[in-house]
């Protein structure tokens, strides 16, 4: 046995159990007859609570031996740990980024399941880590890396994933501590004994197979394969427009009107459906031999994306949806018929409000000052318990005003907003094919409601205006695809105008409301959001 401390960390997400899996390894060691030491470090600042623990043993006998107790520190250092055992794949790449991985030392334990941090859902652009990338960053940096779905295999087994994590470090065999001691201390804990047993053994049986079932790969959860025949007789006339177009574009679309379907009704996938056509139409006067399609795909895919805005009415919809409830139920594990309750945090703006109205009511409430201080009274952040008659008929009935929903001021906005971003893709496709496909991809800046959607759409604003410039432009194309990036960048559009000045084009401003592409991509009537 080396002189040394065996020294081990913990990457776990608040709620995981990393702090019940440091007491186990604990209760573990001195059971062995190793001296253990534990410390934490809260890392508030991820997904609500991201905390390191590490942990050091060191066997007794040898302090005994030596007369003196043994120095241990109360932080990991950066290529002086034995293993890392991460709960979460990005968790794992963090380790690897602090230096607690090394090539010569450390066994890395980690689930290949994502969590995603609240940086990458609220990302403008996709904000979401690349899995397949970290995998093979987690791979090389370590001695040993254990790696499968320790979520998935805690679900199966009804268990938690702190005994699963515990299993895979049993399997591993990176501590000298015999198996036995690792399912009594599950045992003496006394909660839900039987299923973490599982779940501890199915993780030991992997980690000593060195199973990983895992090999980085993302599968695209579009499927490939249109149908020849629709759910309902009333659909099949869509089902057959759509299987009608060019075959490399069919599973996009086919997403995209059962997207638009579910947002309103068959006459809305209708109204998706032509406007797709309108863009295939336009591919097949360019190109009589086309193959990659790239403008259909791209203006299928951010059209239903576009059509299906978030308003008021789809939140309130979706969040008093059956699947929803029962999505939640699974999730905290509720037994059958054990009450449950969600409470939503709610905090509408005058905009919203104005948004929902008729278009007449909702544009005369944005020109009048006293109607909009009036309505700000009611503005304030609210909580409604939808486990309440009262709460879930509040939103329930606000979903239901969906079947109104093509008679609203924000319907009627974004209705005119479409139609001109179809009508300018149309004009460039002939002029400069790139630019008008990179046209298309821009959408992805307007999404969300409320201040997140209007930043967005700010941005995609100030782009409009660097339209017509870099259509002239034979790399227009790759330019826009830019600053779309700058875009995506920051919320405030600061690097987009940087970008934007670095071109030698007219400096702007954050893109106010009455920006010229603004109104051009708005009905005369309407009123644009405000800040």
């Amino acid at each position: 046995m080396a002189e040394r401390p065996i020294k081990l960390t913990i990457a776990a997400l608040g709620g995981q159990g990393g702090g019940v899996l440091a007491d186990w390894l604990i209760e573990i060691a001195e059971a062995e007859g190793y001296i253990a030491q534990s410390t934490s470090v809260p890392g508030v600042a991820q997904r609500t609570g991201a905390t390191i623990y590490y942990l050091e043993f060191f066997p007794r006998t040898l302090a005994e031996q030596a007369g003196r107790a043994p120095v241990m520190a109360l932080m990991p250092v950066p290529g002086d740990v034995d293993c890392v055992i991460a709960s979460e794949l990005a968790e794992a790449g963090r380790a690897i980024q602090r230096g607690l991985v090394t090539p010569d030392r450390t066994t890395l334990i980690a689930s290949t399941h994502r969590t995603y941090a609240i940086a990458e859902k609220s990302a403008m652009g996709r904000g979401a880590a690349d899995a397949e990338g970290l995998t093979d960053l987690v791979r090389s940096q370590a001695k040993r890396a254990v790696l499968f779905d320790m979520e998935e295999t805690a679900e199966r087994n009804h268990s938690v994933i702190s005994s699963v994590l515990l299993g895979a470090l049993c399997g591993a065999g990176v501590l000298p501590f015999r198996k036995t001691n690792f399912q009594e201390t599950i045992k003496k804990s006394g909660i839900a004994v039987a299923t973490n047993l599982a779940a501890f053994e199915d993780a030991c049986q992997r980690a000593q197979r060195g199973d990983s079932g895992f090999t980085g790969k993302v599968k695209s959860a579009l499927s490939q394969e249109v149908p020849t025949q629709a759910r309902t007789p009333v659909l099949q006339p869509l089902l057959e427009r759509i299987r009608r177009l060019p075959a490399a574009v069919q599973p996009v679309v086919l997403e995209g009107a059962r997207r638009t379907l579910d947002y309103q009704d068959p006459a809305y996938a209708d109204v998706y459906l032509d406007r797709v056509e309108r863009i295939a139409a336009l591919e097949a006067r360019l190109w009589a031999d086309a193959s990659s399609y790239a403008l259909l795909q791209a203006t299928a895919r951010s059209l239903a994306l576009w059509m299906t805005f978030e308003d008021t009415i789809r939140v309130a919809d979706l969040k008093t949806r059956g699947s929803r409830f029962a999505r939640v139920q699974d999730e905290i594990r509720a037994e059958p018929g054990q009450l449950f309750g969600i409470t939503e945090f709610v905090k509408p703006r005058v905009e919203e409000i104005a948004g929902t109205m008729p278009a007449g009511l909702g544009t005369w409430i944005l020109g009048s000052p006293r109607v909009r201080r009036w309505l700000a009274n009611f503005t304030a952040g609210r909580q409604i318990r939808t486990r309440t008659l009262s709460g879930f008929l509040m939103l329930y009935m606000l979903g239901g005003l969906k079947r109104w929903r093509r008679g609203t001021l924000r319907f009627h906005e974004e209705n005119a907003r479409i139609e001109a971003w179809l009508a300018r893709m149309e004009g460039l496709g002939a002029d400069n094919y790139l630019v008008a496909v990179e046209l298309a991809k821009a959408q992805r800046l307007v999404k969300g409601y409320g201040e997140t959607y209007e930043r967005g759409w700010r941005n995609f604003s100030t782009l409009l205006e660097q339209v017509d410039l870099l259509a002239a432009r034979s790399d227009g194309g790759t330019v826009l695809a830019r600053l779309i990036e700058a875009a995506l960048a920051d919320e405030e559009g600061v690097t987009l105008r940087r970008e934007i000045s670095a071109l030698g084009a007219a400096s702007h401003p954050a893109c106010a409301s009455e920006c010229s592409a603004q109104k051009a991509l708005m009905p005369v009537s309407s009123r644009p959001m405000v800040s």
